[in-house]
């Protein structure tokens, strides 16, 4: 399996939030779990890198050419994917993935969380989409789904496009556990 994550690249977040990125990382190596992320050196997602490495893994990072000239990228990520722009990185991060597990992050990695949840809606996207609530970052979002449900914004049924886990081992135990969602899920893509 490979998952696609999604992370922080701040280091200036608390430390408990990389404990959970860490143990995640050391979680998917020691399973086998493939990892494709967005390339960078720092923050959670610099920090899920190392523990994959640190274990064994297997880690891809997908970068556009900006970044990567910035010197953003992970200097030890020897699978290094050079896109020419953020939409490419997307584009690329998803079809190489079975699942998407997001962790705490800023505006672009809500971005790419929503992307998951609407691809999934338009059946563009099958796997799993977890979402890791350390220390309830995602409440405030998860409020609004339910906002949006309640509103009819989102059917009742759409629901079951995310699961939500608190843990790392929460993460590893939801996609063990994905039946998959509905079979055709245009059907009820319009509202």
């Amino acid at each position: 399996m490979t998952v696609c994550v999604f992370a922080a690249s701040s280091s200036r977040i608390d430390n408990k939030y990389a404990d959970a990125a860490s143990e995640l990382g050391s979680l998917f190596a020691r399973s086998g779990i493939n990892v494709i992320y967005g390339g960078g050196g720092i923050g959670l997602m610099g920090t899920l890198a190392d523990a994959v490495l640190e274990n064994g893994g297997s880690i891809t990072g997908v970068i556009p050419s900006f970044m990567n000239d910035e010197g953003w990228g992970h200097p030890h990520v020897r699978d290094m994917i050079v896109t020419s722009d953020m939409g490419e990185r997307k584009k690329n991060m998803f079809a190489r993935a079975d699942a998407v597990v997001a962790l705490p992050g800023g505006i672009g990695t809500l971005e790419e969380l929503t992307e998951a949840i609407t691809l999934k809606q338009l059946g563009l996207f099958k796997g799993p989409v977890v979402i890791l609530n350390t220390l309830n970052f995602y409440k405030s979002f998860i409020d609004f789904l339910e906002h949006m449900v309640a509103g009819k914004f989102l059917r009742y049924e759409h629901k079951g496009m995310w699961e939500i886990a608190g843990t790392p081992k929460e993460v590893l135990i939801a996609l063990s556990n994905d039946k998959g969602w509905i079979d055709d899920p245009r059907r009820i893509a319009k509202i």
